[in-house]
């Protein structure tokens, strides 16, 4: 999550339920299919050693993962080999579903992250510089085979799950390579990734592919009015509709004052071709503070959604999808001024400016404000 201004107080959103961790969340929401997928390879006894969850961020990848895990390391649930089923299951005994219940030691001790039987190969933290790693290094992978290779301690399955695979370095991810050419028996890896096509092609042939849809925007909102019930009912469908099927993104949005943010966003890009140079400033000198980091990625990233949404929409001879009001008529506007191509270009373009912001250090209202100018010169008629 990201700090700064919340959408309201500090107190209501505290007073909201939390968000659970995906190796303690019990529910899987929008992802039946994937669900059944899984479990027909289970109950078949040929389940793949492998498997790549693909999907945008925040849909529930990893919570399927670790609720899959929880299943297999739980033994199907209902004996040993997994084939027979936990009670209340479906058609002749058989499971219908991966739930394991929370109260069951092998999910608690799965959510505590105190299972023999279970690896999470994740970013690390870097003791030297005091914080979390950008990527997963050799380091973290190296003791993977060795732990797959090992009796399982609780005399059925070793599982490893890989969160996210994408933030593999090349010498990790060659390492991991390694591990998923020469699986042991009984062991499972279900590695979570965002961008699939990112990762080399060698692991890919490797996996069994699962890709996971983005959720319903009326699932999204549904999920919002569970996490946080203090937003009223107008701005969890706006969120909803900003986060592009991922609750994840939508709770994170919500956190960090995203809807408000994307009000000041969309009124620069709604008041083009003549810009607010004096909100446009405004912002950047924000963005530009100590503490205004987490804000300048948010409105860096509304900013880059935004431009997709318009992009996307005039490659389809779409209308425009909205999240406020006159939306619509500005992205028809500014494709009729800049042109499809130039529009996609210019896309990438503030794309990759922002992705270098980090990167190479560089000040953030000065990319903030070159961005705009670069947008108001191509939207002039």
């Amino acid at each position: 999550m990201t700090e700064t201004d919340p959408l309201r107080s500090r107190a209501s959103a505290a007073s909201a339920p939390a968000v659970p961790e995906p190796r303690a969340n019990p529910d899987l929401v929008g992802h039946a299919a994937a669900e059944r997928t899984l479990l027909r390879a289970w109950t078949s006894g040929r389940l793949p050693h492998a498997w790549l969850i693909a999907g945008p961020r925040g849909i529930g990848k990893a919570t399927l993962a670790f609720r899959f895990a929880r299943f297999v390391l739980a033994g199907g649930p209902g004996s040993a080999e997994g084939f027979a089923a936990a009670s209340g299951g479906g058609l002749f005994g058989a499971p219908d579903d991966l739930f394991v219940e929370p109260a069951d030691p092998v999910a608690r001790r799965v959510a505590s992250g105190g299972h023999a039987d279970l690896r999470t190969l994740q970013r690390t933290f870097n003791e030297k510089r005091e914080r979390l790693r950008s990527e997963i290094v050799v380091d973290d992978v190296r003791d993977v085979g060795a732990f797959l290779h090992l009796t399982p301690a609780e005399g059925g399955w070793r599982v490893v799950v890989v969160d996210n695979a994408d933030e593999l370095n090349r010498s990790a991810a060659n390492a991991l390579l390694k591990v998923l050419e020469e699986p042991p028996a009984r062991a499972l890896l279900l590695l979570v990734s965002h961008a699939p096509g990112r990762l080399l092609p060698t692991i890919r042939s490797r996996c069994r592919r699962l890709a996971l849809a983005p959720l319903p925007e009326a699932t999204v909102a549904g999920l919002l009015a569970r996490y946080r019930p203090d937003l009223d009912a107008a701005d969890a469908a706006a969120l909803a509709r900003l986060a592009e099927g991922s609750i994840g993104r939508a709770v994170e949005l919500a956190a960090a004052g995203g809807l408000d943010l994307y009000r000041e966003v969309a009124g620069l890009m709604l008041g083009l071709p003549r810009l607010d140079s004096a909100a446009l400033h405004g912002l950047g000198d924000r963005f530009a503070r100590a503490d205004g980091e987490a804000a300048f990625r948010t409105a860096a990233g509304l900013l880059g959604r935004w431009l997709g949404r318009m992009v996307h929409a005039g490659a389809a001879g779409a209308p425009p999808s909205e999240v406020l009001p006159g939306e619509a008529d500005c992205m028809r506007r500014l494709l009729a001024a800049g042109g499809l191509d130039q529009w996609l270009e210019l896309w990438e373009k503030v794309g990759r400016l922002f992705a270098r912001t980090d990167s190479v250090s560089l000040d953030r209202k000065q990319v903030w404000v070159t961005a705009f100018l670069e947008i108001e010169v191509l939207a002039r008629p």
